[in-house]
């Protein structure tokens, strides 16, 4: 366990303190135990705290509940992930309200290059059903790891399909860890930890209420390159995830359905209003996100520029010359900049014909 897990945990717990607030923390103290020791005047100075906030810091006392928490992680080996570790999903990064500790149980990698969610209705059709495992079935030799959340219907098909076909799959749950929601999806659960894993940013003991399923919702989003809408109704959580996916800058992609469907009739909204391309099958989904295997290989070339760049520009080139595209949340991750720094590179560097952006958020040089 991280020396600092004490502290970790008590920040999320402290009222008045969310995660936008503990990531600006963390910011300027470096980690979770300096804010506690920080001066009340100090933490009052900081922008967006104040003195409410400021005051709910130097009063928490309750450290005793991030014991049994750190407890609790140790007996079933819970890996608990701040935002200042390496393994934290990194696409989560560019998420303003991303969570500030996340609990993970599992194998998977999260931070793998290629991650898709699936998500839709609770109620769905033969149709949805027989879409969404075509899906899985004609992804069987891509190493995507599959994202939804463990919910009936849609998402659970996601799941097992992914399993059946020996893709690794996270599913994100809306409470904690001690419990699996709904119960019906133990078995499920319990075979994605060897082959995948659970996810959540709530607590042991954490009811799955429902105010935690938009939240679950966002990381849905937030940890995924793409997000695929199978089919759903007018109403639910399946647009929130998809209105979040587009929110956070993500490709977001729905299959269609018959007009007199109601169970589609959301599917058909995002598409309509642009809010998500059509896609029928496996292979759209490929050649949108830039996924196909090119068959040729291209050489990679001696590239000589005689551009003056910027120190940012020449810290994307140099990136990009090591590889024939990447994608943009690696190139935030592997570059160091902020993202707005990465923006204003890649804009100048397609203005001055050195960089080609591509679909799928990907980027080469030319």
């Amino acid at each position: 366990m991280q020396p600092d897990l004490l502290h970790q945990i008590a920040l999320t717990l402290v009222p008045n303190i969310g995660d936008v607030h503990a990531k600006a923390l963390v910011n300027i103290y470096g980690d979770a135990q300096s804010i506690f020791n920080a001066k009340r005047k100090d933490l009052e100075n900081i922008e967006g705290i104040g003195s409410v906030r400021a005051g709910s810091i130097k009063a928490f006392a309750n450290f005793q509940r991030s014991e049994e928490e750190i407890a609790f992680i140790e007996k079933y080996k819970i890996t608990p992930l701040f935002i200042s570790d390496k393994n934290y999903p990194q696409r989560l990064l560019n998420c303003y309200d991303s969570p500030a500790l996340l609990y993970y149980r599992g194998n998977a990698d999260l931070n793998t290059s290629k991650i898709i969610a699936i998500v839709g209705t609770r109620n769905n059709t033969e149709y949805g059903k027989a879409v969404c495992e075509k899906l899985m079935d004609d992804l069987v030799d891509e190493k995507i790891l599959v994202v939804s959340g463990l919910a009936f219907g849609i998402d659970t098909i996601a799941h097992k399909a992914a399993l059946k076909n020996n893709l690794a799959t996270v599913g994100v749950l809306a409470h904690g860890l001690d419990r699996i929601y709904p119960a019906q999806n133990k078995s499920l659960a319990k075979q994605m930890t060897t082959h995948g894993g659970l996810l959540t940013e709530f607590i042991s003991n954490t009811n799955p209420d429902k105010q935690n399923f938009p939240k679950r919702n966002r990381i849905v989003a937030g940890i995924s390159d793409a997000v695929v809408v199978v089919e759903t109704g007018k109403k639910g959580g399946s647009l929130i995830t998809a209105e979040l996916g587009n929110n956070y800058n993500k490709d977001v992609f729905a299959i269609p359905g018959r007009t007199t469907d109601s169970k589609s009739e959301g599917c058909n909204y995002l598409i309509r209003n642009n809010k998500a391309a059509l896609i029928n099958n496996a292979d759209d989904l490929l050649e949108l996100m830039n996924w196909k295997p090119l068959h040729k290989p291209v050489p990679k070339k001696q590239r000589e520029l005689f551009i003056e760049l910027s120190p940012d520009e020449k810290i994307v080139v140099d990136i990009l010359q090591h590889q024939h595209s990447i994608q943009i949340d690696e190139l935030y991750f592997k570059s160091g900049l902020s993202s707005s720094a990465v923006a204003a590179a890649l804009l100048m560097l397609e203005m001055q014909g050195v960089v080609a952006s591509m679909p799928g958020k990907l980027y080469k040089l030319i």
